[in-house]
């Protein structure tokens, strides 16, 4: 549906995890009432997002980040990293 495939996660000393879809649903449709930047964004599996290229990825992952622990998901210490997987060209 959308240009790029991201791959979201979150690490602690234990390693590094998928972000649960539960959590990233939660992001996407919080957002999708209070920040047009994030419209373009829709969650398809744990750690997988795909969003549009005019979303901002710096931000989505310090919005996320802000928005997973004002929630109690990241447990102290954490923190989530977003990895573009591929961007689909349009010919």
């Amino acid at each position: 549906m959308f240009l790029r495939k991201l791959q979201v996660d979150y690490e602690t000393e234990a390693g590094r995890q998928p972000c649960p879809l539960k959590w990233l649903d939660n992001f996407a449709m919080r957002n999708f009432t209070n920040d047009p930047a994030f419209d373009a964004t829709l969650p398809v599996a744990d750690g997988q997002l795909e969003a549009g290229s005019r979303v901002p990825l710096d931000r989505l992952r310090h919005d996320m980040e802000d928005w997973f622990r004002r929630k109690g998901y990241l447990p102290p210490g954490a923190r989530v990293t977003i990895q573009e997987l591929r961007k689909v060209t349009v010919s």
